[in-house]
């Protein structure tokens, strides 16, 4: 949802930086790899350790090469399968590296239930990612859902850097909305991919769900 306005509403200041960096011969896959490091490190180190204000600001100021890499890429007027392939495994890496280190944080602060609920977002998000994945490699549909990629970083680094300010109970509230959310989410992609699935086998075969008006029995 988040995800293509924040991508549109950047675009304009993201752009320019893009085709300077490729002026310079910077590759886009390097961009992917130093965002990928450089997100995961600070996660894994700045919030276990209580940094939650400065995790939120530093991870998500390197989350966002995530969208000067695919500018760059547009700059260069090449799209590279392989480089889709890298800028998926490292947003995987980086959400999971995200959710893990609150989880962390929380076994550390005694916050069984807020670690739990990490723990949910972290396998909800991946496999919220694989449903699509696996559904686009069968030639199926399953895009859509109330949360993504944009709105996981939000909450969870929203939800830390207030509380790293001292806002009461603003982690848990994000985790919870996340939480439910991410189940919703992977409810409405199973739903997408069984409608697409029911879609194409309808159209390959002639045959659908419906009981076909012209037989007796369903007329009667």
């Amino acid at each position: 949802m988040i995800n293509e306005w924040a991508r549109a509403a950047m675009r304009g200041g993201i752009e320019p930086t893009a085709a300077w960096l490729v002026r310079r011969g910077v590759h886009p896959d390097v961009v992917t790899v130093a965002g990928t490091v450089a997100s995961t490190a600070s996660a894994l180190l700045l919030i276990p350790t209580g940094h939650l204000f400065a995790a939120s600001l530093v991870v998500w100021a390197f989350a966002m090469l995530d969208v000067l890499d695919g500018a760059m890429a547009r700059a260069r007027g090449v799209k590279s399968p392989f480089g889709g392939v890298l800028d998926s495994v490292g947003d995987r890496l980086v959400d999971g590296a995200v959710f893990a280190a609150i989880a962390w944080w929380a076994f550390s602060v005694d916050r069984p239930l807020l670690a739990a609920l990490a723990l949910v977002c972290l396998v909800a998000g991946q496999l919220i990612s694989y449903i699509k994945a696996r559904a686009e490699a069968a030639g199926l549909r399953a895009d859509g859902g109330i949360v993504e990629r944009a709105e996981r970083l939000i909450l969870g680094l929203g939800g830390c850097g207030l509380t790293g300010l001292g806002v009461p109970y603003a982690l848990d509230v994000a985790l919870w909305l996340l939480t439910v959310g991410s189940l919703v989410t992977v409810g409405q992609r199973v739903l997408a991919v069984w409608r697409s699935a029911r879609d194409q086998y309808g159209a390959a075969t002639g045959v659908t769900d419906q009981a076909p008006t012209d037989h007796p029995e369903a007329a009667g």
